[in-house]
């Protein structure tokens, strides 16, 4: 399928690896400029090394407001516009609750849902100026449809990410405003470093997906481009999940 993306200008968070990364390489192939957005900027250099002239980086803190907001004004003064948000970055503190500070999954919220609002009012506020049919993509996870023990903060997040994104489509529709999120499982990520390293808690782990593997991050890339692009100008408000199954088998 030809996306058409040229000439389109998306902004990624978390963009410095695992499905981040995967994103912002899969829309640099279908033609579009990125604007990748992390903490590390080491690991933002070496991403931008892909594909140096439609990367553009920008060190950024998603629990900081003005750093966030400055994401949409970076990308509009280097490209003098900007199509799409992809909500990417995340945290996923583990651990009994019981023992947990609240402090733990105030930071979590902050960083899994107020950062993503902050950014997508921002770039909607452009959207609406500028005549704009934008998309934005909420990366959520399969954790936010079934909670999980020892992820509660993030499990309740990732939920409220979901209705964030029901709530916008249905708000923002009458200006073209596209918003959707795609909940994926378990991927090869640095994040499942843990399950990946250890034979056994892998294969136990494999068990539960009825693909008995986990996804590759490459995989992700496809389906957010297609949500980027106008192929889905009548998709909002929608959820797709992408876990070999695994919601489906529980």
């Amino acid at each position: 399928m030809e996306l058409d993306l040229e000439g389109r200008i998306v902004i990624v968070t978390g963009a410095s690896r695992g499905l981040g990364a995967a994103i912002v390489r899969d829309l640099v192939d279908e033609g579009a400029f990125v604007v990748a957005a992390a903490r590390s900027e080491a690991a933002l250099e070496e991403l931008r090394s892909y594909s140096p002239k439609q990367i553009f980086i920008k060190v950024a803190d998603m629990e900081i407001s003005d750093d966030i907001e400055e994401l949409v004004e970076f990308a509009i003064s280097e490209f003098g516009s900007l199509h799409a948000v992809v909500n990417n970055a995340g945290i996923a503190p583990a651990g009994k609750f019981v023992d947990t500070d609240i402090s733990v999954m105030e930071k979590t919220i902050a960083v899994n849902v107020i950062a993503p609002a902050i950014l997508s009012r921002k770039a909607a506020q452009y959207f609406i100026e500028t005549n704009i049919e934008g998309s934005i993509i909420n990366i959520a996870s399969t954790s936010g449809i079934k909670g999980k023990a020892q992820l509660a903060g993030y499990s309740s997040s990732k939920g409220a990410m979901m209705r964030l994104t029901e709530a916008l489509a249905a708000e923002w529709a009458r200006y073209g405003i596209r918003v959707n999120t795609i909940a994926p499982g378990a991927f090869e990520t640095d994040a499942q470093s843990a399950v990946l390293e250890d034979e056994n808690i892998l294969t136990a782990r494999l068990r539960k997906i009825p693909l008995r593997r986990m996804g590759d991050p490459s995989e992700i890339g496809g389906l957010t481009s297609y949500l980027v692009s106008s192929k889905s100008s009548f998709v909002t408000g929608s959820c797709f999940v992408i876990d070999g199954g695994e919601v489906n088998k529980q």
